[in-house]
């Protein structure tokens, strides 16, 4: 695949899927706050780019794993938003039968294997999957994605040691936000980029720092690597730099971070920042633009009333979906 030539129309899949994202991340917290919606919720505002960018890229058929601020990467990777909402309410029409909720949404038929609540965890799981794919040789390439803190932990080593030992079909996506939880990037870890680890992996290893929350670099970064797993040539760390609008959870305030910083990052916002380049690609106007809105938000009042209208689960499903000693 050539990724010389970043097109208009290239740009506009991109903005599109990022567009969804930030429509639903919107309504989420307006529910939220409202109080019409009790759940916990991490939300990726700020991050939308980043997975809209390597969406565009993976097959229906190819794995992603995510953790708990996910929804972005699930959405980006096509997700059904009326099982995902209905999740969302416990609803027996959830991707988990209700039973999961945001911080477990998993749906194999679109390739959202698993989303994890442990911070590093998914990391070992995805090779797994890259392993599973290799034997295989079905062509499947799997997506990990983990925050900048989840790189500190002894997972991400075994992981990436592994993936780069075996030349596994795994991209190591980490969302550098610049924030873990509420500890800023340079306070807990030495490196400069967390892509500069790669070298200790060996040739079977390759690592890529790009602007995350620039479509055309993150187009770009992803597509090559996405390419390279396909192709059988081995695993990518790919840190995409970014940053997160809310705090770390919903509800948290965000006072550790500098307002000067906070108020730097804002004004770099990838989402209007984006629109204005596709209004100026000519890839659509502004009412297309704004019909697209329009069209999302419609599809997010549809699959709320598909979330209200379902039922709960019914309570024999709790001894169902688990794992249990043979008698």
């Amino acid at each position: 695949m050539s990724f010389a030539s970043f097109t208009p129309s290239a740009l506009l899949s991109v903005y599109r899927k990022a567009l969804l994202i930030h429509v639903v991340d919107e309504r989420v917290r307006t529910l939220l706050r409202s109080g019409r919606m009790a759940a916990v919720y991490y939300s990726p505002r700020g991050q939308e780019i980043l997975a809209a960018a390597m969406g565009v890229h993976l097959a229906p058929t190819d794995y992603l794993v995510c953790t708990y601020r996910g929804i972005h990467n699930q959405l980006a990777k096509g997700l059904p938003l009326k099982q995902l909402m209905a999740e969302y309410y416990g609803k027996a029409t959830g991707t988990c039968k209700g039973k999961g909720g945001p911080m477990h949404i998993t749906h194999p038929e679109t390739g959202v294997m698993v989303t994890t609540g442990v911070v590093g965890s998914g990391l070992p799981i995805a090779n797994g999957l890259g392993w599973a794919s290799q034997l295989r040789e079905d062509g499947r390439v799997t997506v990990c994605s983990f925050g900048d803190g989840a790189s500190n932990i002894g997972a991400f080593h075994e992981a990436l040691n592994m993936a780069a030992l075996w030349k596994l079909p795994v991209i190591f996506l980490c969302e550098n936000n610049l924030y873990g939880e509420c500890t800023s990037y340079e306070k807990a870890t030495a490196s400069a980029t967390i892509a500069d680890r790669a070298i200790a992996y060996g040739s079977g290893m390759r690592g890529v720092t790009v602007n995350g929350n620039d479509a055309e670099a993150m187009w770009r970064a992803a597509g090559e690597a996405v390419a390279r797993a396909r192709a059988g040539e081995g695993p990518t760390l790919l840190e995409a730099r970014t940053f997160r609008f809310m705090g770390h959870y919903f509800g948290d305030p965000g006072a550790y971070i500098p307002k000067d910083e906070y108020a730097a990052a804002l004004a770099k916002d990838p989402m209007p920042a984006t629109r204005e380049r596709v209004l100026q690609s000519g890839a659509a106007t502004q009412s297309e633009l704004d019909a697209l809105t329009a069209e999302y938000n419609a599809l997010v009042d549809e699959a709320l009333q598909f979330a209200a209208d379902s039922p709960f689960p019914d309570v024999s499903e709790i001894d169902k979906d688990i794992y249990g000693a043979a008698a």
